[in-house]
């Protein structure tokens, strides 16, 4: 066999080659690739990434290897870091660069490094996540940022760079469910709103916090009028108990929406009474 390369056998028994390489006396897997040739050559490409110094994580061009990016990125930071990281991974002193794709690449704090680097990172519908305990976890809600949280409304980023989520880069405008920040007459205010059967105002606030009490508020007045919803709740651990509770007493829900409330409940117990009768 050629250099790097060993024969295996897939369950139904037909042949297919994997190709190895050993570094710094660790054994690294480079791939499964149908034909000696290729896998041999995949073994000659890590060989010379290893060696040759001059080739630099800013300049490659992936696309003129046999290896993919992941494996490439892996092989260069070993040799420079002395850290071999299965995710495609390339280190610097206080950040980390993570290559999605070649063109796709992700700078994280470098505190995040452990985390990735045993978390792989995917993508689906425009947002990032990861696989942790059979659950998918989008990357944001590491900053505290909401699932379904829109860009530009509900956080930002600082440098106005998406693909830099060092912490210090990401304003978390909106924490909070049912809360969207406004500009009212040049000032900023917090409207609260909750979704029933579309959008229902409840108020504008001049605090987060008021606001995100008042769809607290909000969600508990739906639950006694009958509206069976499963409404997640706001968490202000800025607040004691007691100031809480005082917050909660004190933060208004607008009158039109407690009429809307009674109006929705009463025809809930007309249907109820009518499927009782129906009995």
């Amino acid at each position: 066999m050629l250099t790097g390369v060993f024969i295996a056998k897939k369950k139904d028994g037909s042949t297919y080659y994997r190709s190895n390489i050993t570094y710094k006396s660790k054994h690294i897997s480079l791939g499964s690739f149908p034909c000696e040739l290729d896998a041999h050559h995949a073994y000659l490409e890590a060989d010379r990434l290893l060696k040759d110094e001059s080739i630099s994580i800013s300049k490659i061009l992936f696309s003129d290897y046999l290896l993919g990016h992941e494996k490439i990125v892996s092989l260069l930071n070993f040799r420079d870091h002395n850290i071999y990281i299965k995710n495609p991974i390339y280190m610097y002193r206080t950040y980390f660069h993570y290559y999605l794709t070649p063109e796709e690449v992700y700078k994280f704090d470098i505190d995040d490094l452990f985390y990735f680097s045993s978390h792989k990172l995917l993508k689906r519908g425009g947002r990032l996540y990861v696989n942790d305990y059979g659950m998918q976890v989008t990357v944001l809600s590491r900053y505290g940022i909401r699932n379904f949280a829109v860009a530009g409304k509900d956080y930002q980023f600082a440098n106005q760079d998406p693909y830099d989520l060092r912490y210090e880069n990401i304003i978390n405008i909106n924490p909070f469910h049912g809360v969207r920040r406004i500009n009212q007459n040049g000032t900023v205010a917090y409207e609260t709103y909750i979704h029933i059967r579309g959008d229902y105002q409840i108020g504008i606030y001049d605090t987060l916090h008021q606001a995100a009490i008042a769809y607290n508020k909000a969600a508990d007045l739906a639950h006694q009028h009958g509206i069976e919803k499963n409404f997640p709740t706001n968490f202000i651990t800025e607040l004691s108990a007691r100031e809480y509770a005082q917050a909660y007493i004190d933060v208004a829900v607008s009158e039109k929406y407690r009429k809307y409330l009674r109006r929705i409940g009463k025809n809930a117990g007309i249907m109820i009474k009518k499927e009782m009768y129906k009995m």
